[in-house]
């Protein structure tokens, strides 16, 4: 069915509000913040590149249209030459600011494709009256000969991410399969490569397999080290390149060098040197090394973080998505988030596996709350716990970074359907807040916590073996992590999904912790309620929301998040004694309906024990690097059964009969006036977000680079 992969025409839009945090910040870091924010936006246009072989020509495409002509003025020729309906042009300006908002045609949160809600005819005819044709009528036309058909196909292939035949990438040649991700892993494991900064390509020539995995940089030429190659590897030809992404990221380094300029001390000179050399050579240890500045920089005014960072959307879970934001310090709520850290070593041992599988050392982050600046790349999280580096995480340290004026923007509904009215006006009054404490236990004491067992290259394991048991079993420990391996290299495809499915247990969990939710100042009775606000809305999203996200022909999840909460119902459904309940009803109107209760009595005894009990699987799973068992605990609760006690399956059309839209964040651009920077901030509108794109990249030579990087890789994807 094409609606489903239609915006509607009511998709709601929010403003980033940053104004009065930015006008806080001194000069020097004003101007460090706005070189920051450029070089996360001229990065975040590698995402259209990562996305699918259309993106960047239909980016381009759209982006010279409304770079010559307003959106009042495009209104007019829309209806005055080419027939438009209202419906039409709302249409339009939805799927056009989906494009930006998303940098390209699949859904941030599902990564579903996006088709424009008008007909293909009036699209091509807007495009053909516009004053970007006019001026450019053959490069406008190559551009639409390049996408236009591609923006409305919906084969089974193309219909959402994914390798092969289960969807569409770039992280792979469009010929690779499976068995090749898999050869190309075991390869990068021999050789030690992690894949966090590269993409796979796959030719045969002569009957000859050969595999290049290109490395991301400005630099395209040889060095030995960072490339390597040609050289067999189980009968297949393997070469390590560099220079992907080369024209997009020599624009992010020139702004990285801007930023060294004002920078505030020397870890963030530290940081960003490291940065540029990465960024310029390919090597990923040497972001590494610039992140151990940046986990070393406490308590900045500007807060930043930049790179090949998130793999939520490799197929295989390995590579990265570019991401960058610059960002402002929120004091009162970085003050909660810092008592928080200063108690984090009385409340780890609360979780509840047992002390062996926590980390030997708590390695005290810095945790603050921010007001977003500029947040680039797909979409916009409410929280981060970062590096993902495995041996940076556990044994130098990380961070965790709240995004304040995002939850503000985000997460305010006032529809809230399958709720009661108490629950539902209870929503209303405390979603926020509780949000707030659930962002802040997931970051720090779930992606926080946790210990991997692991052996060194010189074979000495970091636990012991002679009194660690398993805490399943009460068997000794037979597996770990060996030399070369990572938790994304183990777990791949399945890693996203448990490890955000862990930290949201273990927000549950501590947020039935009285002292632990008096740091957040919830206290009494207020407390109570927040803590039972945020059981609630964990449980209503992962029924409510998540199953928007199931495809129900693929059996699977399109989003990792929404995977890790359904299976949170799941669990609670089948073993927390009754403390969550669905049943079905009729609405008003005497349509189906359903209605999802949560027993607030039982959520600190048999939710708490439902909830422990399953953390304490998903940890020993992940400590033990057992993803075999991870993965059949996981599959088992991620079922979407048609029949029995709840027929999710049955209910889906019900649920998607109410969806709500995701809102798309309008976020401010900087420019500078001299030797000042301008903060100018835009209406929460479709017409205020593609404005926000024009005033941020104006200048076409960007199109063009956009443009040679779609043609050099073109011939990967017929």
């Amino acid at each position: 069915m094409a609606s489903k992969y239609i915006l509607p025409n009511n998709q709601p839009f929010s403003r980033l509000e940053c104004e009065v945090a930015f006008k806080g910040l001194s000069k020097k870091e004003q101007l460090y913040a706005h070189h920051i924010a450029q070089a996360s936006w001229k990065g975040g246009l590698i995402v259209l590149l990562q996305t699918s072989p259309e993106s960047p020509l239909i980016f381009v495409l759209l982006h010279r249209v409304f770079r010559q002509q307003s959106c009042e003025e495009l209104k007019q020729v829309a209806f005055d030459k080419c027939n438009f309906s209202e419906d039409d042009w709302k249409a339009f300006l939805v799927y056009s600011s989906s494009i930006y908002s998303d940098m390209g045609n699949y859904r941030d949160f599902g990564d579903t494709k996006k088709v424009p809600g008008l007909a293909q005819e009036k699209l091509a005819a807007l495009i053909r009256a516009s004053r970007a044709y006019e001026q450019d009528s053959k490069t406008l036309e190559r551009l639409l000969d390049g996408c236009l058909a591609r923006l409305y196909v919906l084969n089974d292939n193309v219909a959402q991410l994914g390798l092969g035949d289960k969807g569409i990438t770039t992280y792979f040649s469009a010929n690779c399969t499976d068995e090749d991700a898999e050869k190309a892993k075991e390869y990068m494991k021999h050789k030690g490569i992690e894949p966090y900064n590269n993409r796979l390509f796959k030719t045969v020539v002569d009957g000859v397999t050969h595999y290049e995995i290109r490395l991301a940089s400005v630099m395209s030429d040889g060095d030995a080290a960072v490339t390597s190659g040609p050289e067999e590897y189980q009968g297949a030809q393997f070469s390590v390149a560099r220079g992907d992404y080369s024209g997009l990221l020599a624009m992010v380094v020139e702004e990285l060098k801007e930023a060294r300029k004002h920078a505030a001390n020397a870890h963030e000179e530290g940081m960003l040197d490291e940065y540029v050399r990465s960024f310029q050579t390919g090597a990923l240890a040497a972001h590494k090394d610039g992140s151990r500045h940046w986990i070393k920089n406490k308590g900045p005014s500007v807060e930043t973080y930049i790179g090949f960072i998130e793999t939520y959307r490799d197929p295989t879970g390995m590579r990265a998505e570019w991401e960058g934001f610059a960002a402002m310090v929120n004091g009162p709520m970085s003050e909660k988030f810092g008592r928080l850290v200063a108690a984090a070593e009385k409340i780890l041992p609360r979780l509840p596996w047992p002390e062996a599988y926590e980390k030997d050392r708590f390695l005290k982050p810095d945790f603050t709350s921010l007001d977003v600046l500029a947040f680039a790349g797909s979409g916009v999280p409410a929280g981060i716990n970062i590096p993902n580096y495995d041996e940076i995480r556990q044994e130098e340290g990380f961070k965790n970074v709240s995004l304040g004026n995002v939850i503000t923007a985000a997460y305010t509904a006032s529809v809230l359907p399958f709720l009661g009215p108490e629950d539902a006006e209870l929503m209303r009054q405390y979603r926020t807040q509780a949000f707030e404490v659930q962002v802040g236990l997931h970051e720090l004491f779930g992606h926080g916590s946790g210990k991997l067992f692991a052996k060194d290259k010189d074979g000495k394991l970091n636990f012991d073996e002679k009194t660690v048991k398993h805490a399943e079993t009460g068997e000794p420990i037979t597996s770990f992590y060996t030399p070369g391996e990572t938790y994304d290299g183990v777990f791949t495809d399945l890693g996203s999904a448990y490890e955000e499915c862990r930290a949201e247990c273990v927000g549950l969990y501590l947020s039935l912790d009285d002292e632990v939710m008096e740091l957040f100042d919830c206290r009494g009775d207020t407390g109570r309620l927040v803590t039972y606000v945020n059981w609630v809305d964990n449980l209503w999203d992962g029924f409510a929301k998540c199953l928007e996200q199931y495809d129900a022909a693929a059996r699977k999840f399109m989003q990792a998040h929404s995977r890790a909460r359904y299976v949170i119902l799941r669990v609670l459904l089948e073993h927390g004694d009754g403390v969550v309940s669905i049943e079905e009803r009729q609405d008003a109107d005497g349509r189906p309906d359903l209605l999802l209760t949560v027993c607030r009595d039982k959520i600190h005894t048999a939710g708490k024990k439902a909830i422990g009990d399953f953390l304490t699987r998903l940890q020993v799973y992940k400590a033990t690097a057992d993803v075999a068992a991870a993965r059949a605990m996981f599959d088992h609760y991620s079922e979407v059964p048609d029949s029995g006690l709840h027929p999710f399956a049955k209910w889906i059309p019900i649920i998607l009969e109410k969806k709500q839209p995701r809102r798309f964040l309008v976020q401010a651009h900087t420019e500078l006036k001299g030797d000042d920077v301008l903060l100018r901030q835009y209406e929460s509108t479709p017409e205020g977000l593609i404005q926000s794109f024009v005033d941020r990249f104006p200048d076409p030579a960007i199109e063009d680079r956009l443009l040679e990087l779609h043609q050099k890789d073109a011939k990967h994807f017929p």
